[in-house]
């Protein structure tokens, strides 16, 4: 059964494909809970419209248990079995993990490629049978960053530039061969859809209020505290409290699942009193999950959409969605914020400055300021939809098998050259840590990294004062990496 799926596939004479795709998060005929889902959900119609026939298997859910199709070949097929809800997807009991081992392996059989969304499926046997493929959509959850330094397949492909910085930096240090199977494919958005426009009138029964009666902000995030909602609401007190804003109204969606999710329900608790303790709770309205196809018209409700949280973003799509539809995005220096649009067309605050977001939102309600052209010009010429198309389509079939990758440690001594790790930047004398979400007062380190801006080894950072103790405790703490 599995010599067909062991020989090279680049020899297969037809263009016709069977293509299997896995995702460990549940998938839904008519909503899209995410910006991840909402790639995979082009990049296998793109796949469908080119001939090509597509299987996905995904988490069952009680509102998720039969098959459907986004394409007529594109069939979804709710197989596995996963926690719900999320996190620990993974804390299923050891008989459930044989049967999605199963089911996997059952279609592998048929498949001339594997591709694996989010990298989160982890049983990476998987990966030696066909041509694999995986992405990688996030830089924090924690199956994410474990199917990246378990990856056994042949293309491995970050969103963004910053993603494929950070990967060669952790598990690149480990796998001398991962370079050569890195195929970054930037995010891309939907650049007719999300365009400036008059909202449709179905927006309004999902968000029943009066455009015309408000200064509108919006929070389009899922509902976690490192999405910034808190931030949010500290922005909107300066406008109404210092500025004197008081027509401001912020739109925040209310999560799918939040009423199965005890977490999730707690932390909107501890933000409604926040919200009420302010006087705030007539300038927030709670509203319910949009479709994707409302999203365009969500965006041009607003005047303002606000990004402010720590979330170590792979890519961030709400900032330049909104930017699309006209509407100015103001964005926390995190992680591929830094660096997706240059800092001179999309407003950018360091983490936390919340009166920095408060005033630079006051100026674009003041002045009634939208998407520049220029802004404009850069998102429809970096992140077209049919690049990142293209893009998937070769990762995926243009694969080919390759041998496995060798695992080469290499001990951290003194002739080691360290750098400023990816996920951190320096700012005046301070670094800020994408996964500690702080800044850091360290002169002696920025120093450091100015004088020796191509890295620097233990010996080269005695001889400008700083002690082996305290290198290493700033590479134990993530501000530097070792180059390899």
């Amino acid at each position: 059964m599995w010599a067909k799926t062991r020989r090279n596939l680049t020899q297969i004479r037809c263009k016709h494909m069977k293509i299997l795709m896995s995702s460990i998060n549940p998938l839904f005929a008519d909503q899209v809970i995410g910006g991840s889902t909402k790639h995979l959900q082009k990049a296998a119609i793109y796949l469908g419209e080119l001939g090509h026939e597509v299987t996905i298997l995904s988490t069952q859910r009680p509102d998720s248990r039969e098959p459907f199709r986004w394409h007529e070949n594109v069939l979804i097929k709710p197989l596995m079995r996963f926690k719900q809800p999320f996190p620990q997807p993974y804390e299923i009991p050891a008989y459930q993990m044989a049967q999605n081992v199963q089911t996997v392996f059952d279609h592998l059989a048929e498949a001339d490629r594997f591709y694996v969304h989010d990298g989160e499926w982890l049983f990476t046997h998987s990966h030696t049978y066909v041509p694999t493929t995986i992405s990688l959509r996030d830089n924090v959850y924690p199956e994410t960053m474990l199917g990246m330094f378990l990856f056994q397949g042949d293309v491995m492909v970050p969103i963004s530039g910053y993603s494929e910085r950070v990967i060669r930096a952790t598990a690149g240090r480990f796998y001398p061969d991962l370079g050569g199977r890195l195929q970054t494919v930037p995010n891309a958005l939907d650049w007719e859809k999300f365009r400036p426009k008059e909202p449709d009138l179905e927006i309004f029964d999902y968000i029943p209020i009066d455009p015309g009666q408000h200064t509108i902000l919006l929070h389009p995030h899922r509902p976690e505290p490192s999405k910034g909602l808190l931030d949010t609401v500290k922005v909107v007190d300066r406008l109404v409290h210092y500025y004197g804003v008081s027509d401001v109204l912020t739109l925040v969606p209310n999560w799918f699942d939040a009423d199965v999710s005890p977490d999730v329900k707690e932390y909107l608790e501890r933000v409604r009193q926040q919200i009420h303790d302010r006087g705030l709770t007539t300038h927030f309205h709670f509203h319910k999950w949009l479709p994707q196809r409302l999203m365009p018209d969500y965006f041009n409700l607003g005047q303002v959409m606000l990004s402010l949280g720590h979330f170590v973003e792979a890519f961030g799509n709400t900032v330049y969605e909104s930017l699309g539809c006209g509407t100015m995005s103001i964005a926390a220096r995190i992680a591929t914020h830094r660096d997706l649009v240059p800092d001179h067309l999309l407003d950018k605050v360091h983490h936390g400055d919340t009166n920095a977001a408060a005033d630079i939102a006051y100026r674009i309600i003041k002045d009634k300021e939208t998407t520049s052209s220029e802004t404009m010009r850069y998102l429809h010429e970096s992140y077209s939809v049919e690049r990142q198309m293209k893009g998937y389509a070769d990762a995926i079939l243009k694969a080919v098998k390759r041998p496995a990758m060798r695992f080469q440690p290499s001990p951290v001594t003194a002739e080691s050259q360290f750098v400023l790790s990816p996920w951190c930047y320096v700012w005046e004398e301070n670094l800020y840590h994408d996964f500690d979400a702080r800044h850091a007062s360290l002169p002696s380190l920025v120093q450091l990294l100015e004088n020796e801006p191509a890295g620097f080894t233990m010996r080269q950072a005695a001889d400008q004062g700083v002690e082996q103790e305290t290198l290493l405790e700033w590479y134990q703490r993530g501000y530097i990496v070792p180059r390899y």
